[in-house]
């Protein structure tokens, strides 16, 4: 049985195949015997439970015997699985019913406590109801357990066979280097040899077998020529083509187009060793063992050219295809030849195994000839891991980032060096089994993951062709997810590789179809599928909803931008919600028993997310009340900005600076916010102008109110006003008051008004204020205090006010702007008056 297992390891996808569709299909008919379950016309109606009775006892009776065979093990564990699945399907008979009458009998409401009366005829009722609920109930009773016994019979055949696997693995078979077992294996050897020879000399002596050899000589003839120049000249011939469409760096699909017709490279060859194959059954030359040979050797010439097909993908010969390692050419022709070598030996040893199987030969004969081909697996095994170490060291030599696929090829590559190290010593003192289920399944893998890196490298490739980027399919996320998927379609296959049954994947698949009881209610992937279609559904009327309502019904209302905005955001929340809420209950999810866990945790979230669910509140606040609306001009926390969105957690704000701000709800319920634009677009604008003296005020008046009303965004009425502020030390204050139509555009009204004020003034002769810088005579010296008169002059020259000159004031200050940085060195003691100043006190003249 061991034996044949690395053969079947090339078959796992169709395996799984099988498995799923056996999973799907409905129980068989009665077919075998007394064992499996009857059919029925209908799919609810009871089993027949005798014949389960019969097939569950002779089931124990097996089990109790562990004489029995494995083979006979898995067929009546089939045969369980099919009364499993029937008794499963029963448990859902008067289902409907069932709950009706439930719903009558919480209709009568609660039953009355101990000692308590109810009327008589509720009482009646409710007996009623309770006896019929029974006699519904009974034969999903029945199903129920029996489905249990036949779950229970199930989980204990495949406790029996793992037990078995286990001590398989664990026995000592005789040790390979006794040279007392050498003789066993090479009397096996010869006798196959002598075998197939005289199986050869038979069948040539035979005139019958000479007679069908003439009849299809054309046919041997035409396949042996055509398989053995498939197996000369096809790998070569298909290598070259490869070579020749990826030297083609500006053809499109050239990446796509070389990986298909690389597989020429398996296909070729192998096709020519099943026609040599089938042209020696054809010549009938071939006896009972020479046929069993040949009929594997198309099995194993694909392992042999699939090897060497993978190593030149994985290890490629030119720096044009991608390669999962960072190797030089040197160490990645290394790659190529133990990994092509590896496949020699399994090869090798798959056709050792089906020429000289162990229950054949024998323990010590298969011991002997085990032995070498698993020592140079795992020194082929340790020279693979090496060079992916090699890989990463030269990853991070050149800088790169440790990334995850790094750490993975980190931990395959340590993990092989293990078992290259492990298994030979294992096979050392006897220990074939382990021995053999550690180095060919680490190999195994290796190529299985060498093959998902193909496989998502064609992904990405076709990707780039369909989307005509080529260089950019690897960035995308399509690509991605669909490796991910085909990352976990591979656990399987390694389940499979490392001793899995696929019982036990089809028992994991069947537990997954049947879902897992939660109180009352069982949970299934067809539970979630129906909660998942559901919700979209409900999600897209949700969203077609809000769609019209936006483009076609709320524009007709006098509701504005802010209140649309509002009722469609009101109007999709409501919808999700409601659409959860109907999922749930369609998928018949019952949820009152998470109630009291909610209850539990509620106070933990309270505290935990106080924050978040005051700004989810907040929102809300903002979207009924509307104190801010999308597109409102706000001013909060002294950021100011254009309200962009308002989700149920923050408010997006785009201040004038194009950067966006995120503000929390709470803070636009709970903080003071100023909302320049709420209830209309107008506004005030005031500009200050600073006048010479001089000037004729009701001149510079006139003249700064046609300025004012010649704005095409000024309100006239009221109109425009001009207020003469009063005197300052350096001009006359003037103020230009207007009401604009819309406050947003006041920036580029306030500079027009400053070129009209430049312009105006200058065609009309007025003078704008200017900074001259003022130098005060120092007092004649007094020489009757004893002081020296350069003493005198230190104390009584006072510095030149330093004030701002035209000169020196940068281009487009304004008026207002110079007489606050007037202000601002005259107020040398910080009192924030500047007329008390002590140095300058009463020193001042009006201009």
């Amino acid at each position: 049985m061991k034996a044949l297992r690395l053969m079947r390891l090339w078959l796992v996808w169709a395996c799984l195949a099988c498995a799923a569709l056996h999973s799907f299909a409905p129980a068989p008919a009665l077919a075998q015997g007394i064992l499996g379950p009857a059919a029925s016309a209908d799919e609810l109606a009871p089993p027949d439970y005798k014949q389960w009775e019969k097939t569950a006892t002779r089931a124990e009776r097996e089990i109790a015997d562990r004489e029995t065979d494995s083979v006979a093990y898995e067929a009546m564990r089939g045969y369980l699985v099919e009364w499993r699945d029937t008794f499963l399907r029963a448990q859902g008979i008067n289902a409907s019913r069932i709950a009706s009458v439930r719903g009558q009998i919480d209709a009568l409401g609660p039953a009355p406590a101990e000692g308590a009366t109810e009327p008589d005829d509720i009482a009646q009722r409710r007996k009623e109801l309770t006896e019929q609920l029974a006699e519904l109930r009974a034969p999903v009773v029945s199903a129920e357990e029996a489905y249990q016994r036949a779950d229970g019979l199930i989980r204990e055949i495949d406790r029996v066979v793992r037990e078995r696997q286990t001590q398989e693995l664990l026995r000592i078979w005789p040790m390979p280097l006794n040279p007392a077992n050498w003789p066993a294996a090479a009397g096996e050897v010869s006798t196959l040899a002598v075998d197939l020879w005289n199986e050869g000399a038979t069948r040539l002596a035979s005139e019958r077998a000479r007679a069908t050899a003439r009849d299809n000589l054309p046919a041997i003839l035409g396949l042996l020529a055509v398989g053995l120049l498939l197996i000369a000249r096809g790998r070569a011939l298909m290598e070259r083509l490869t070579q020749t469409l990826q030297d083609q760096a500006s053809a499109r699909g050239r990446k796509v187009g070389s990986l298909l017709v690389s597989l020429g490279q398996i296909v070729a060859p192998v096709a020519g060793v099943m026609a040599v194959s089938h042209a020696i059954k054809l010549s009938a030359m071939a006896g009972p063992r020479t046929t069993l040979v040949v009929e594997v050797l198309p099995a194993v010439s694909l392992i042999l050219y699939a090897a060497g097909w993978l190593a030149g993908r994985v290890f490629p010969k030119n720096d044009l295809q991608t390669s999962p390692l960072n190797l030089s050419e040197d160490r990645r022709r290394e790659g190529r030849f133990h990994t092509a070598m590896f496949g020699v030996v399994m090869a090798l040893d798959a056709l050792r195994t089906v020429a000289l199987p162990p229950a054949r030969v024998g323990e010590a004969a298969t011991s002997v000839m085990a032995f070498p081909f698993i020592v140079v697996a795992g020194l082929l095994l340790f020279r693979i891991g090496q060079l992916m170490l090699a890989s990463v060291r030269n990853d991070l030599s050149d800088d790169e980032p440790s990334s995850f696929r790094n750490s993975v090829i980190d931990l395959l590559g340590r993990g092989t060096i293990a078992i290259g190290v492990i298994a030979p010593l294992l096979a050392l003192p006897g220990y074939i089994a382990a021995a053999t289920a550690l180095v060919y399944p680490a190999g195994l893998t290796l190529g299985l993951i060498g093959v998902l890196f193909v496989l998502q490298t064609l992904v990405v490739d076709l990707y780039g062709l369909a989307t005509r980027n080529e260089d950019g399919g690897r960035d995308a996320l399509l690509p991605v997810l669909i490796g991910f998927l085909l990352a976990l379609a591979l656990v399987p296959l390694l389940a499979l590789v490392w001793g899995a049954r696929v019982a036990d994947l089809t028992e994991i698949w069947a537990r997954f179809r049947e879902g897992y009881q939660v109180g009352s209610t069982r949970i299934s992937p067809t539970s979630f599928l129906l909660l998942a279609i559901v919700f979209s559904i409900g999600y897209g009327i949700t969203r077609l909803l809000q769609g019209a309502l936006k483009s076609q019904i709320l524009p007709k209302t006098r509701l504005d931008q802010g209140g649309r905005n509002a009722v469609v955001s009101g109007v999709g929340y409501l919808g999700i919600i409601l659409a959860a809420l109907v999922a749930v209950n369609s998928a018949g999810l019952d949820l009152s028993n998470l109630a009291i866990v909610a209850g539990a945790l509620s106070v933990g979230i309270g505290f935990g997310l106080q924050n978040i669910v005051g700004n989810f509140v907040s929102g809300i606040i903002l979207l009924i009340e509307r104190p801010v609306s999308e597109g409102d001009w706000i001013e909060v926390g002294g950021v100011q900005g254009t309200v962009k969105s308002i989700s149920v957690r923050s408010t997006r704000i785009q201040t004038f600076d194009r950067t966006d701000v995120i503000v929390p709800n709470q803070d636009l319920v709970a903080g003071q916010v100023t909302n320049w634009t709420r209830y209309n677009m107008t506004g005030r604008l005031i500009v200050p102008v600073g006048v010479a003296y001089g000037s004729d005020t009701r001149h510079v008046e006139r003249v700064l109110r046609e300025i004012a009303e010649a704005q095409p965004l000024a309100i006239l009425n009221p109109p425009p006003s001009i207020v003469f502020m009063g005197f300052t030390q350096e001009f006359l204050s003037f103020e230009i008051r207007v009401i604009l139509r819309d406050v947003n555009f006041s920036l580029s009204v306030r500079s027009d008004i400053n070129h009209m004020i430049a312009k105006r003034f200058a065609e009309e002769g007025l003078g704008l204020t200017h900074m001259p810088r003022d130098i005060w005579p120092a007092p004649e010296p007094e020489v009757e205090n004893g002081l020296t008169e350069e003493e005198m002059a230190a104390l009584l020259v006072v510095e030149p006010q330093q004030k701002p000159q035209k000169d020196n004031v940068p281009k487009g200050t304004h008026a207002v702007d110079l007489h606050r940085q007037t202000e601002e060195v005259e107020d040398a003691d910080g009192d924030g008056d500047p007329d008390a100043d002590g140095a300058s006190e009463g020193t001042g003249s009006p201009r």
